[in-house]
């Protein structure tokens, strides 16, 4: 190749690596993301804030009118390979790619990988950090209190003990809240449907988005 044609080459190859890595490049600093719209008065039911570690009821659809500002960085956190997770996994993908969300997955490999994966998550600094699967609930309840500036919302379980910056959305048919409180009586794989875990993840989202954290959302309806 004559070195005209060469060097023309080098500087397109330049240009179109510096364009991909703009575009993901997570380290750069940039403005906090915000909630596009506002929540419905049935979300909450109160004009008081909920209180750290309440429960709120939301009316169906409560949720539907926030949305995520465009980029905003999420990092989709999973383990496990039952059904309800699968479910849940797919319902956050399909959110992210309907709202504009840029996401991210880690997902721990084995249970020697569990609290590695979630330091993982947070190392990567996103706006929000979504679970999904049973077997990361302790681990979360490990690292959650050491991280408050990072938000996390847990979709399909909740922590026995949350911290502010963790916030649940739960039902009658999930409701696992870690190993030494094992599953609750009322766990059904089954409900873990693709429109209720749809639901769940824009309604966590939305409080997130809201400023209602450290809450868990009760979406028996939805």
């Amino acid at each position: 190749m004559h070195r005209p044609l060469l060097a023309a080459a080098l500087v397109t190859a330049a240009a179109l690596l510096t364009g991909c890595a703009s575009g993901d490049d997570w380290s750069k600093p940039r403005p906090s993301p915000s909630a596009v719209g506002v929540l419905d008065a049935g979300f909450i039911g109160t004009d008081a804030p909920p209180a750290p570690e309440s429960t709120v009821t939301p009316s169906p659809g409560s949720w539907s009118g926030v949305r995520p500002s465009p980029g905003t960085r999420v990092v989709l956190l999973t383990a496990g390979h039952e059904e309800p997770t699968k479910t849940l996994v797919t319902a956050v993908k399909e959110w992210a790619e309907d709202e504009d969300v840029d996401l991210r997955t880690v997902t721990a490999s084995g249970s020697a990988d569990l609290l590695p994966a979630v330091t993982r998550a947070v190392d990567m600094r996103p706006d929000l950090v979504v679970s999904a699967g049973n077997d990361l609930i302790d681990p979360l309840a490990t690292v959650t209190p050491s991280h408050l500036a990072q938000q996390f919302l847990v979709v399909g379980a909740e922590l026995a003990e949350p911290t502010e910056n963790v916030t649940a959305v739960d039902w009658s048919g999930a409701s696992f809240r870690g190993e030494g409180l094992g599953m609750s009586s009322t766990y059904d794989p089954a409900s873990f449907t693709g429109a209720r875990c749809a639901a769940a993840v824009r309604a966590g989202a939305a409080a997130v988005l809201s400023g209602h954290t450290g809450i868990v959302v009760w979406l028996d309806e939805f």
